[in-house]
């Protein structure tokens, strides 16, 4: 990989990415020096940061779970995958159901370069990767179409992800771009970081004067919202590890809760 190679420009190793910090938390090896000391900045600044990345991996494998048991759902629309680490969504959905197809979107140029991992779908499924920005809605659905029905229903799966998008790209428009795009019966996955503890909001603020990208932590009733319109899926829109939680080792629950999902029904 050379000083010219495009991919090499995007990278940026002398600069933390969200994606490559996120792995650094979840104990991952996909990480640069960069990476690991905004990581340890974050921790020493909040502690429970590494508790709620393991809590949101926790989340995605119960809701994929839930997704592909209960709701049925065979196809799924994963954007903001992050580095692969164990339990992707493929990995969950067709061990339930072998025919689940995924399309991955992230525009990390680290993730792009893993994506090969992701790629190693059951032979009765499929899985595909899409290199690019949550905010272009339109070049998203038209990749996916190529592997994704959009006649039958579809789980999107937005977890983290909007928090990277400032209010003045409108993440409301971008969630709504993409519901409208879903037949009926689809469902939205997400998480996001609420701005409710102050340590937390420092320890972003930091991260934002120092980083290739930036995260936003919103108000529980902002997140909420994106789910308007929809039909909650019990027990609502409520602290990750209190949606249909399971006896995990992720150890202490946080005092505060921090980061807040639910899974919406379009009817």
């Amino acid at each position: 990989m050379t000083s010219e190679d495009p991919l090499a420009d995007r990278l940026q190793l002398d600069r933390p990415h969200s994606a490559r910090v996120w792995n650094f938390l979840l104990g991952g090896k996909d990480n640069y020096a960069a990476d690991r000391e905004a990581g340890e900045m974050i921790v020493q600044m909040f502690p429970d940061i590494a508790l709620l990345a393991r809590l949101q991996r926790r989340f995605l494998v119960r809701a994929v779970r839930y997704l592909t048991e209960e709701a049925g759902i065979r196809q799924f629309l994963d954007i903001g995958t992050g580095l692969p680490t164990v339990d992707n969504t493929h990995e969950v959905a067709q061990r339930i159901a072998p025919e689940s197809r995924i399309v991955y979107v992230d525009n990390d140029p680290l993730v792009l370069v893993h994506a090969q991992a992701l790629l190693t779908s059951a032979p009765e499924g499929a899985c595909a990767y899409v290199d690019a920005d949550v905010r272009d809605p339109e070049r998203i659905l038209e990749a996916a179409a190529q592997t994704l029905d959009f006649s039958k229903p579809i789980a999107l799966t937005m977890l983290g992800i909007l928090g990277q998008i400032p209010d003045s790209d409108e993440p409301e428009a971008v969630v709504a771009r993409f519901l409208d795009a879903l037949p009926r019966g689809s469902y939205l996955a997400l998480t996001d970081g609420t701005d409710t503890n102050a340590a937390l909001n420092q320890a972003i603020s930091v991260y934002n004067a120092n980083s290739a990208s930036s995260y936003h932590l919103r108000s529980p009733e902002r997140i909420a919202a994106f789910f308007d319109g929809l039909d909650a899926i019990e027990p609502g829109i409520v602290p990750i590890s209190r949606w249909h939680p399971e006896q995990v080792d992720v150890g202490r629950d946080p005092s505060v809760e921090n980061t807040i999902c639910g899974i919406g029904r379009k009817a």
